[in-house]
């Protein structure tokens, strides 16, 4: 008898559902908007992707950026680009395209003797800074272009994986939310990372693919929730049992997501170079996952019920 669930039982503290369309209308408005900036701005690769070469060079005594760009510049190796990191500025990352030669063996030449040129300018030029080449990098063309293309199919393949197994594991009702849910965190997210000037590179789409497993699994709490709400209350609609379900996880929800956010902007205050464009992309990612399970994929939930209903009346 205790469990016997009356009229008037309130869904929730918080109107999830009721606010919707203006969420709906948000999340439109954000993706159209991301993938708009991306199309017309488009998305700055590093060198795994595009080719090239990537030093990355550390002093013991303070060097200015313009310094460093000056010097590298004297050698006229075509487009390069200088980005300092780390503590006090003393460290660099200095990227170059690289010219191409008649054939490979003619690149790899080129190639070689302009790496020399700039550990010798690097070396002499800075000899009483007390330079250290950290690590230097160099990608081709070709193997830029494959590893691209295999990170889009990665993505491709992940979305298409989850969307077979939230339909599987739930309902088809529930896969398109999911799905959605997830491209519409990746893009916003891919967005703001290239809107602040931060380039794409491996580790960054393995972290878009991170976020994209953990945004998957808050969202798979939300269904597993509204699936056990919707168990209890058959005589409710289901906004009602989405607006339950959502508040009953709610606490359990922030507190997740404030825990992991929380290590993620440590390691993007404190550390530097990849680690810290990682992190950044993590906390993004956080943020408008945790949103997008209330706000998109649950309301998706809620318009695919209506849909299957029509179709079941008619």
């Amino acid at each position: 008898m205790t469990n016997k669930k009356t009229v008037t039982e309130s869904s929730g503290k918080y109107d999830f559902v009721g606010k919707v369309g203006i969420f709906a209308g948000i999340s439109i408005l954000l993706v159209v908007a991301s993938l708009a900036f991306l199309a017309v701005r488009g998305i700055s690769y590093g060198i795994d992707f595009k080719g090239g070469t990537e030093f990355q060079v550390r002093f013991d005594k303070g060097v200015s950026i313009d310094q460093v760009r000056s010097s590298v510049d004297e050698l006229k190796l075509g487009e390069v680009g200088v980005q300092s990191f780390g503590e006090g500025a003393n460290e660099f990352i200095i990227r170059f395209q690289g010219k191409q030669g008649a054939t490979d063996k003619e690149t790899n030449d080129i190639l070689n003797t302009d790496i020399s040129k700039i550990k010798d300018v690097i070396t002499t030029q800075f000899a009483s800074h007390n330079p250290e080449i950290r690590r230097v990098d160099t990608v081709g063309p070709q193997v830029g272009a494959e590893l691209k293309r295999n990170g889009l199919l990665a993505v491709f393949y992940c979305l298409l994986v989850i969307l077979i197994y939230v339909a599987i594991r739930f309902d088809f009702k529930y896969a398109p939310g999911a799905v959605f849910c997830l491209f519409h965190d990746a893009v916003i997210t891919l967005a703001i990372f290239v809107l602040v000037g931060k380039e794409v590179n491996v580790p960054i789409l393995a972290a878009i693919l991170t976020l994209i497993g953990y945004s998957l699994n808050d969202t798979i709490v939300v269904f597993d929730r509204i699936r056990e709400t919707d168990s209890h209350y058959h005589d409710k609609g289901y906004g009602f049992i989405i607006n339950k379900a959502i508040n009953d996880m709610l606490h359990r929800t922030l507190i997740t997501s404030g825990t992991v956010f929380t290590s993620a902007l440590c390691l993007f205050l404190f550390s530097g170079g990849t680690v810290a464009d990682i992190a950044f992309a993590i906390c993004i990612g956080i943020v408008f996952g945790t949103y997008s399970s209330i706000y998109v994929a649950a309301p998706i939930v809620l318009l695919m019920d209506k849909l299957t209903s029509k179709k079941v009346a008619a």
